[in-house]
């Protein structure tokens, strides 16, 4: 993820992940608000309390730390 503020820009490798996950692209994904609406309405569209459930939305968040652990502001990447 490339990150600058709030706008974010999710990799190519990033939206294979979450794709594969969820099934649902994030192409529309701008900002950090879009990344969680996003994944909230993943979760709505498989909800349910099963174990398989509880997996699936573990496995979102998951994904969501990956990409915000390793997103770092575009001054500190540039060395400024």
């Amino acid at each position: 993820m490339i990150r600058l503020g709030n706008k974010v820009r999710l990799t190519s490798r990033e939206v294979e992940r979450f794709t594969e996950i969820t099934g649902f692209s994030p192409v529309h994904v701008k900002t950090l608000d879009d990344l969680d609406a996003y994944i909230k309405q993943c979760k709505q569209y498989y909800w349910g309390v099963s174990e398989d459930t509880r997996f699936l939305h573990w496995l979102i968040d998951k994904e969501r730390s990956r990409c915000l652990s390793g997103a770092r502001p575009i001054r500190a990447m540039a060395g400024l």
